[in-house]
């Protein structure tokens, strides 16, 4: 069976190595591993997401990253906000691991990382952020947007990268329609990359 980043428990030996990268406005040195998503560097969509965010203003209650990978975009709202509680959820088992190294690399005492089923029912998210695993196609990505984007407390926002020739302007039709009670446009587009954002 192929082996992909959105796999529970990644094939192969864990070959950790450590990679510099820019997060929360400095670099940061952080490691990563084969058989997660981007191990390499930094993906672009992150990079243009983590840019559309920079500048706004951190709000209150908790951060949900949905499918983390080795976690930069907890890590950077996390290192952003200290004050709130980030929850950075990912299927794999080696993604939560490596996020959960470079949270405590960093000093981070507010981020939690969990398996989807272990994230307690009663917590709503002030902002959800997310590179979501597009190539698991578009069914079970839904899947995980119907999940998920209902537990966006009043006025939470949801903010999601999308790739354009990946489907971004679909996406962000079929979350309006499956969310009529949202707001959905587009929060910012960049080097192919739509920043779709969802705000009850």
């Amino acid at each position: 069976m192929t082996q992909h980043y959105f796999s529970e428990t990644p094939a192969g030996e864990l070959r950790t190595r450590e990679i510099e990268v820019h997060l929360a406005g400095a670099p940061r040195t952080v490691v990563t591993a084969g058989g997660v998503f981007s191990p390499d560097h930094l993906d672009r969509g992150t990079a243009v997401l983590l840019r559309a965010l920079a500048g706004a203003d951190e709000g209150l209650g908790p951060v949900l990253d949905i499918g983390c990978g080795w976690g930069p975009i907890a890590l950077d709202a996390a290192l952003r906000a200290p004050e709130r509680t980030v929850w950075a959820v990912d299927v794999n088992e080696r993604s939560r691991a490596l996020t959960l190294e470079n949270a405590a690399r960093l000093g981070l005492t507010n981020l939690r990382v969990a398996a989807p089923d272990d994230v307690p029912a009663t917590v709503e998210f002030a902002d959800i952020r997310s590179n979501p695993p597009i190539r698991v196609g578009k069914e079970a990505l839904h899947g995980i947007l119907q999940r998920w984007l209902p537990r966006l407390a009043a006025d939470g926002t949801a903010h999601l990268v999308v790739a354009k020739h990946l489907g971004a302007d679909s996406l962000q039709r079929w979350i309006g329609s499956e969310f009529p009670e949202m707001r959905v446009d587009r929060a910012a587009r960049d080097k192919g990359f739509h920043v779709i954002r969802a705000r009850r």
